[in-house]
């Protein structure tokens, strides 16, 4: 029962802490964010073992994490609430080619990001061909560009 209790606490605190450090997908992440991922699941992991290094308890705590998990998924479809909180809701970033600084700053994405995100997906060169730049839930940047512009299809 204590790998349970260890289990769901190390997830409440990493839900917390990835929630407030923001969003970004794995094909944003930098190497250095990467080796921090690897930093923190060796700290945590001896927080879940605790001196406990049988099978039966690693299984255990991979059990208990991903069925947290499944148990937050569905807590999140039936409250809006909590879904706001685990997910945020998307984020406009730039309307008709201006900035919103502040949601930029927030977010941490610069104006470099949105328009490489542009010239990847869209074929657009300058903030001003952009109708829309919107952070999404998931951390992705979509780009929608602005009515008449040629893009590309990714």
């Amino acid at each position: 029962m204590d790998s349970i209790i260890r289990a769901l606490a190390v997830y409440g605190f990493l839900l917390v802490v990835f929630r407030l450090t923001g969003k970004r997908s794995l094909a944003q992440i930098t190497t250095f964010d990467a080796v921090l991922l690897l930093i923190i699941s060796e700290a945590v992991q001896q927080a879940l073992i605790d001196g406990d290094e049988s099978m039966t308890n690693a299984f255990l705590i991979v059990v208990t994490l991903l069925g947290a998990d499944i148990a937050l998924s569905v807590v999140t479809i039936r409250s809006s609430k909590i879904d706001k909180f685990v997910n945020d809701a998307p984020l406009l970033l730039i309307e008709d080619g201006q900035m919103h600084e502040d949601r930029l700053k927030k977010s941490r994405v610069s104006a470099d990001d949105i328009i490489e995100h542009a010239r990847e997906l869209r074929g657009l060169e300058r903030l001003d061909q952009i109708k829309y730049a919107v952070l999404e839930r998931n951390g992705t940047v979509t780009v929608v560009p602005k009515e008449g512009i040629f893009t590309v299809n990714p």
